[in-house]
């Protein structure tokens, strides 16, 4: 079988409207987002959805309280889905983070992590979402790095071409599908995790 998980990232930030990557910062949903986390939530409803993971993150958070506010489906915050760490740069103009993501694809920002990092810790969960969510659909709440993560490993996608191409960004999410026999060893030859 497989693990169907749907994908959305956490609604408009105050400082995504203001040019600013948050990064490791909790952030906070402006009054756009917090409609748009209000119609993700009606337009997931209805869906059959065992469990909702998000990052521990404030933003992603709210996105998924104000989503599901009754619980149902069950909300769960895994750190392993949080935003790559910008380390010094988390609450900087996203044009400065921007500029560096492609040299912190092994090489870490300074004081925080590389992406790579972030591939380690989505290999991790996904190992997870196998052994304890097997024939289920899940949806999965969180960030920019971790929907490049799922892209990469998923689907084959280059890391460097993702970082170096605008993020696309759609309302009505994403759709993965994680094989039960699926190995990350196998994703792309320049992918190695250990």
């Amino acid at each position: 079988m497989n693990v169907e998980i749907v994908y959305e990232t956490h609604a408009i930030t105050t400082d995504n409207e203001a040019g600013i990557s948050t990064g490791w910062l909790p952030g906070r949903l402006s009054e756009q987002g917090r409609r748009e986390a209000l119609e993700l939530g009606e337009r997931r409803r209805d869906e059959d959805i065992a469990v909702v993971f998000t990052s521990d993150l404030h933003r992603s958070v709210q996105t998924a309280r104000l989503a599901f506010p009754d619980g149902h489906p069950e909300i769960r915050q895994d750190i392993r889905l949080r935003e790559c760490d910008y380390g010094t740069l988390n609450g900087s103009p996203s044009h400065l983070v921007d500029a560096q993501r492609v040299h912190c694809i092994d090489t870490p920002f300074p004081e925080g992590q590389s992406y790579r990092q972030v591939l380690t810790a989505t290999v991790a969960f996904l190992h997870d979402l196998i052994r304890d969510w097997d024939g289920r659909r899940v949806l999965v709440i969180a960030h920019t790095a971790n929907k490049w993560a799922l892209d990469c490993l998923l689907t084959g996608a280059s890391l460097t071409e993702l970082l170096t191409a605008p993020f696309d960004w759609r309302p009505e999410g994403w759709l993965y599908t994680l094989p039960t026999d699926w190995d990350a060893d196998r994703t792309e030859p320049s992918l190695s995790l250990t």
